[in-house]
């Protein structure tokens, strides 16, 4: 059985900024991102980064908004 990654991004110029963004989500939850290899996350661990970034980005939203 073949795995397909779904986690690309569409433009790849933003590769970067997605990279800061993720570390700083990380460290605002206390959570130590390395650069590369991050395979020894917790499940927790890895959920609150994404919970973060998706709170950041909402709250990004709903300012675009106001």
């Amino acid at each position: 059985m073949s795995s397909k990654n779904s986690n690309r991004i569409n433009v790849p110029e933003a590769r970067a900024a997605m990279d800061k963004f993720k570390m700083e989500a990380a460290s605002e939850v206390g959570v130590n991102l390395n650069k590369g290899y991050n395979g020894d996350l917790t499940s927790r661990q890895a959920g609150s980064i994404g919970g973060q970034m998706v709170k950041k980005m909402i709250e990004a939203y709903e300012n675009g908004l106001k």
